[in-house]
């Protein structure tokens, strides 16, 4: 029997279907609530709003939960690579090891890019910010790619994934080469994805570069973890753009500007801030702990608590272990993580901290982790895009394949009333 949740406004009653999902996460459909009643949902942040259903992601911050596709975010760190990760989150299902190779070989078909995209990097100065390039650039891919993309036709869909895929990743990481000086850097198709990341980033001219199967595993992980989040504020983004039938490559330009944001993406390079901070004012970790615990004191302790997550983020769990072993491998004597482990150990044992769920989050152990492989902090969002890339293709392609109607949220108006216009001299 369907359930129904009754609405009585002004002494008139509404009912309105109630939707159980797959996880029985409840939700009242009131697509039909204006045309009933005339009134609308006020909810800013969209707290407790579903804009959409969604097969990709599921996500319980009460209990600590994340999955893709039905899969728990443990076993897919544990066991699977980045690419067969954003296959599964893009296309439903884990690829064969036929299809992995495939996907990857088509992945290689595209990673070469357009070189009159270098005239438009040329363009910034070397001051720019990355993410602001690499919003640039993508969208700069729809002048290069004008056709429209058939989300009917599998073929076109597929080839637009790859053909994101590959560029992507080059784009991501000439952001990095332009602010260093550094000469461009071309994908090595006999190379994975992740090795390629670590070459495009760091390989010179001069010398070749050995790629340390821990640092890649690590990154793995990370990129992992970041694909997908169900309707953070980039993919929400990501799917409101897309809705206008505005193009891929330019819906995720749309949000990749929305992760640049210090609340979203740009949390992980708020927790190297935060740590350079306690440096310069001595180093001392206790003090800031206290300034934390003080709620007269403004200083907030960034990369500890989640929005979302009311305990522990699981993805931290399994990262924090990635973290600890690049350090062990790299042998980093770095003040600033010195500063990070010590936080990292009084929080995890300090009862304040610990009765109100502010355990280290993802943004805190992956800051500490580009910062080993000595990648400079306005780089780590981009690390951020590069991993959610997947997650927001596949949100984008759902959008499209289920007919979604265009995102036009409404508002409720306080500001004058009709007033008569008053001439010059009257003002």
């Amino acid at each position: 029997m369907s359930k129904t949740a009754i609405l009585e406004i002004d002494g008139n009653k509404y009912e309105f279907p109630v939707i159980v999902g797959s996880e029985n996460e409840v939700a009242i459909d009131i697509e039909k609530l204006r045309a009933a009643t005339g009134a609308i949902t006020l909810d800013p942040g969209y707290k407790n709003s579903g804009s959409c259903q969604s097969e990709i992601t599921f996500l319980d911050g009460e209990e600590g939960i994340l999955r893709y596709r039905g899969y728990a975010i443990e076993d897919l760190a544990e066991k699977a690579n980045f690419l067969e990760v954003s296959y599964l989150v893009i296309f439903g299902e884990l690829p064969t090891a036929a299809q992995l190779a495939q996907f990857e070989k088509d992945i290689h078909k595209y990673t070469l890019v357009n070189e009159e995209m270098k005239n438009i990097i040329d363009g910034f100065p070397k001051t720019a910010h990355p993410m602001g390039v690499l919003s640039s650039l993508t969208s700069a891919l729809t002048a290069f790619n004008p056709k429209v993309v058939n989300v009917e036709n599998e073929k076109e869909m597929y080839e637009a994934v790859c053909k994101t895929m590959g560029k992507f990743l080059v784009l991501a990481t000439w952001t990095y080469r332009k602010s260093s000086g550094f000469p461009l850097n071309y994908y090595d198709n006999t190379k994975g994805y992740v090795e390629n990341f670590m070459r495009l980033m760091f390989e010179l001219p001069t010398g070749p570069y050995k790629i340390n199967p821990v640092v890649v595993n690590a990154l793995d992980k990370l990129f992992i973890l970041h694909a997908d989040h169900e309707q953070n504020c980039s993919t929400s983004t990501v799917r409101m753009v897309g809705s206008s039938h505005a193009g891929l490559f330019a819906s995720i330009s749309a949000g990749v500007s929305a992760l640049w944001g210090p609340l979203h993406g740009g949390a992980n390079q708020a927790v190297l801030e935060m740590l350079e901070e306690i440096q310069k004012d001595g180093g001392d970790a206790d003090k800031f702990l206290a300034k934390a615990k003080d709620k007269n004191d403004p200083f907030r302790l960034m990369g500890f608590g989640h929005r979302v997550y009311k305990n522990f983020d699981p993805r931290a769990k399994i990262i924090k272990k990635a973290a600890d072993e690049v350090l062990a491998e790299l042998g980093v004597n770095d003040p600033i993580l010195n500063i990070a482990k010590k936080l990292e150990e009084s929080a995890l044992q300090d009862e304040y901290f610990k009765s109100r769920n502010l355990y280290p989050n993802v943004d805190f152990y992956s800051g500490i982790i580009y910062r080993a492989l000595g990648i400079p902090t306005d780089m780590f969002t981009v690390l951020f895009a590069i991993g959610r890339l997947p997650g927001w293709i596949a949100q984008w392609k759902e959008m499209r394949v289920n007919k979604e109607p265009i995102g036009r949220p409404r508002q409720v108006y306080v500001g004058a009333p009709l007033r008569p216009f008053k001439p010059m001299n009257e003002r």
